[in-house]
């Protein structure tokens, strides 16, 4: 709509959005599974994400000039002081939205959008007033609301967007709408409910009487004080109900009338909507884990423009972009000696399909696009030569060095990886996309090509882009390296423990397929068994893997104890059927899980026998940006998910064995690390003389707990007691130790308190690592790894107590995998120096298995007992395990 001002001038009409944010959060909450949207850290973020969902996408859609949100506040309004039993009996919050609350507000101040609260007063309130003054200003306005209440807030210039059965189903109700639905117009909508209550409210209206006979009666006799001086004149025994409730419906009239006048921090001249924070933004998004929102966000930047007035000598336009035709050898000879290099890839599939190579020289950057299948041999050498004679700077080297070995060449180690640099300085981030690190670091925006291009005549500017980003993005973030005291842990671990990644992953690890064979037969036999088994403890067939037939067949056929109610009905989840089977013992939840393990085991073969390469082996791609604390996990296929504590499990790895050429597989860990990191870190006398003096603190704590002689204690004792004895040295509750066990929490309690008596140290260390940590704003291992804890300080109890078991947790676990990854680095190194055979072939946890020839055994396990020992300064020493055999099974220890 256009209005013309005094002079005569078009002016477009300012729009104000104001949204009740309880309402659209909690709509957002039952709309999203909160299993489905939770932070590595256990945070629920299921509301977060809805709701900021919701308001991209009226933004997108209403573009508003002017925006707030609304919450209501834990203080008591004026209606309760009125009506104590108003809004009395709703249901109790969820545990999982506790805390979103306070997320959101946090994601609407980073977005520039303004949030009221006003104590004593509801959200409606403060939307009534705003709408008001918004009216009154000639703005068009939308109310955003959940709330049939706000209908009476409607006038020629203010609409309410009301949700209909889904998230997506949002209607616009204007006079027209609410007369058409409700039979009145909006501003009579609360004489309705007035008469009919409202359930949502605790409000009870006039028995017998319903929204269409309100709406008849409010008509009829012009509004609700007409309907009441006239109620002698209605018959019947609704007519009786109506006087007998007069009361009733006049204090529900005065509850559900929204006041207008509130004196706010905030006239709607002042919700303009502000610039984005992006700096704020990524920060806040990397803790939540939204990476798709984030671009969604930046595009609706109200100053999207001027994020584009970057002060850079080097932008795009100044490039000097070479193609392939104009002549490659010429370009090589005239990029200078020292240069520093920038290339960016793209890929098709595992394909590389085209390069370009950036550098600068004075202010001038200079760009060298190429596709590497169109370089002819001469050509393919000197980009050889050239990438390993100078400095290079990339993203994900380890990819690029891949891709150019399927080329046909391999090009060394490269200097510099922007991807490792941004995940030291902010390991807790979701991903590192070259996109991602450019609108973090440099505040430019990056196109994400749809699909690469495989024409020969294409326009390489995006590429060159890309190229020019990772040059840039190594200048910013090497200098917070420098900065944060984490340029030595970046160049000397985490790059050479990328090329030694490399060596692994192009080596992979030789497997037994008659084994894989074997396992896969006899797993999909005992599938089946077990299928049949629970068949017959039930009487008929039923979809195990279904879990709606699950919940008739456990809850209304076997009448079990519910399990934890979930949107769908009741939890079946296999921590829950495992608890069910404790409690009732039926055969039927027996033979269920004995099915789903076996599926599960059959799952890891299955994947194993698709992973084996023409060459007999296993290339798994290992990441190492993965996990915050620094450990390395693998995939395709991840090695680390194989159970080393079941006959199964063990059987399976008798799969890997030694390759062509090698003899033996030696296998090669830490015992107990981090309890030996633990003694050494909190000084405590008690544990380091229990390490000295050769006691298994496992067997200890079993004995302890299951109330034997430590003489006693088996093997399975001891294996279920020691994620117990890391959890009381990483600040387990007492309830958690008693949920654990299967014990009482004043039986936990009383374990706790013996524990700590031993070890007093282990609990003051920890509480000054949690104190250290929340004055630093980050933890940090042995060798000075980071991790940013900024929710230590937060207001939000559940966020701020995730962080302390963060705080509690990363410099143990983080030592631990600095520890191993320099081990492995060193290891390799020695290896290559005395010129051997023998190789490492995988790091799983704290474990190194290598693939050795006979001659050179001993000499390798001299080699790698001096270097795993001798890896860290301990004031105690590490203890290293050793196994040798024909399989990674036989290997064990």
């Amino acid at each position: 709509m256009k209005k013309r001002n005094s002079q005569g001038h078009t002016m477009i009409q300012q729009k104000l959005l104001i949204i009740d944010g309880h309402s659209m959060a909690f709509r957002a909450f039952f709309a999203l599974p909160p299993e489905n949207f939770t932070t590595t850290t256990g945070q629920a973020t299921n509301a977060v994400y809805g709701f900021t969902t919701m308001a991209l996408r009226l933004i997108e859609e209403h573009q508003p000039t002017h925006i707030a949100v609304a919450f209501d506040t834990k203080v008591k309004s004026f209606r309760s002081d009125e009506y104590p039993e108003y809004k009395a009996g709703r249901a109790e919050t969820p545990q999982e939205f506790k805390g979103q609350i306070g997320l959101i507000k946090q994601v609407l101040e980073t977005v520039g959008i303004t949030w009221i609260t006003k104590d004593g007063f509801e959200a409606d309130d403060i939307l009534a007033t705003l709408a008001k003054q918004g009216d009154e200003a000639g703005m068009k306005v939308l109310v955003a609301s959940g709330d049939r209440d706000s209908f009476q807030l409607i006038t020629d210039n203010v609409n309410v967007i009301y949700p209909g059965r889904t998230p997506a189903d949002l209607k616009i109700m204007d006079a027209a709408a609410v007369e058409e639905r409700y039979g009145v117009p909006p501003q009579w909508y609360p004489h309705i409910a007035a008469l009919t209550g409202e359930k949502a409210d605790n409000l009870p209206g006039v028995p017998g009487v319903g929204e269409k006979t309100a709406a008849q009666w409010v008509m009829k006799y012009a509004g609700l004080a007409g309907v009441l001086a006239n109620a002698d004149k209605i018959g019947g025994k609704r007519g009786e109900a109506l006087r007998e409730h007069e009361a009733d419906v006049l204090r529900n009239r005065r509850l559900n009338e929204l006041l207008t006048n509130l004196e706010l921090p905030y006239n709607v001249a002042d919700l303009t909507r502000e610039p984005v924070n992006r700096q704020a933004v990524n920060e806040l998004f990397d803790v939540l884990e939204f990476n798709r929102l984030r671009k969604r966000v930046f595009d609706l930047d109200a100053n999207a423009d001027s994020n584009e007035e970057i002060d850079d000598t080097r932008t795009i336009e100044t490039l000097e972009l070479k193609l392939v035709s104009d002549g490659f050898q010429n370009w090589i000879s005239q990029v200078p000696d020292q240069a520093v290099l920038a290339v960016a890839s793209e890929y098709v599939k595992t394909e590389l399909n085209a390069l370009a190579i950036y550098y600068a020289t004075e202010g001038t950057g200079h760009c060298y696009a190429l596709e590497p299948r169109f370089l002819s041999d001469t050509e393919q050498k000197e980009l050889e030569d050239l990438l390993t004679s100078h400095a290079v700077i990339t993203h994900e080297a380890k990819r690029l060095r891949h891709a150019f070995r399927e080329c046909g060449f391999e090009i060394g180690e490269l200097a510099e990886d922007v991807e490792l640099e941004a995940y030291l300085l902010g390991p807790d981030q979701r991903e590192y996309s070259l996109p991602t690190l450019s609108e973090k670091y440099l505040q430019r925006s990056l196109p994400v090509a749809e699909s690469a291009q495989l024409s020969l005549l294409r326009d390489f500017s995006e590429l060159a882009g890309q190229a020019q980003v990772v040059y840039d993005l190594h200048e910013v973030l090497f200098k917070q390296l420098e900065t944060t005291q984490l340029a030595e842990l970046y160049r000397g671990l985490e790059l050479p423990v990328q090329a030694d990644l490399y060596e692994l992953e192009k080596h992979g690890v030789a497997m037994s397929m008659d084994v894989l064979n074997q396992l896969l037969e006899e797993l999909t036999e005992q599938v089946e068994v077990a299928e049949e088994a629970a068949y017959n403890a039930i009487g008929h067939k039923v979809n195990l893997a279904s879990p709606m037939q699950l919940q008739t067949v456990l809850f209304e056929e076997l009448q079990m104890p519910k399990t934890k109610k979930t949107k769908r009905g009741y939890t079946t989840n296999a921590e829950a059927l495992v608890e069910l089977y404790e409690k009732t013992q039926h055969p039927f939840l027996q033979h269920l899980l004995a099915h789903r393990d076996k599926i599960k085991m059959r799952q890891i073969v299955e994947g194993l026998i698709s992973a084996v390469g023409a060459d007999g082996r296993i290339h798994t791609t290992f990441q190492q940006t993965v996990a915050a604390t620094g450990r390395l996990s693998s995939t395709e296929p991840n090695l680390q998910n194989i159970p080393a504590r079941t006959a199964e499990g063990m059987r399976i790895r008798g799969a890997f064995v030694p390759g062509t050429g090698f003899d033996y597989l030696l296998t090669a860990d830490y015992s107990q690390i981090e309890m030996r990191l633990m003694a050494h870190m909190s000084k405590d006398e008690a544990l380091i003389e229990a390490f000295k003096s050769g006691e298994d603190l496992h067997r200890t704590m079993a004995a302890m707990v299951f109330a034997v002689p430590v003489e006693e204690v088996t093997p399975a004792l001891r294996s279920q007691i020691k994620a117990t004895s890391y959890g009381l040295a990483y600040g387990l509750s007492s309830y958690g130790l008693s949920q654990q066990l299967g014990i009482s929490v004043p039986e936990a309690r009383k374990l706790k308190e013996k524990y700590f008596e031993r070890f007093g140290g282990v609990g003051r260390f920890l509480g000054e690592v949690v104190e250290e940590a929340r004055e630093r704003g980050f933890t940090a291992t042995m060798m000075g790894r980071r991790r940013y804890l900024p929710d230590l300080n937060s207001g939000n109890t559940n966020l701020r107590a995730m962080a302390e078991r963060a705080a509690l947790n990363a410099p143990i676990q983080g030592t631990a995998a600095d520890i191993i990854k320099l081990a492995m680095h060193l290891v390799m190194r020695v290896l290559r120096e005395r010129g051997l055979a023998s190789r490492v072939l995988l790091q799983v946890h704290d474990e190194l298995v290598l693939e050795v020839v006979a001659s050179e055994l001993n000499e390798v396990i001299q080699i790698v007992t001096d270097v795993m020992s001798g890896a860290a300064e301990l004031s105690l020493p590490l203890d290293v395990s050793f196994g040798v055999g024909a399989s990674w099974q036989d290997a064990a220890h």
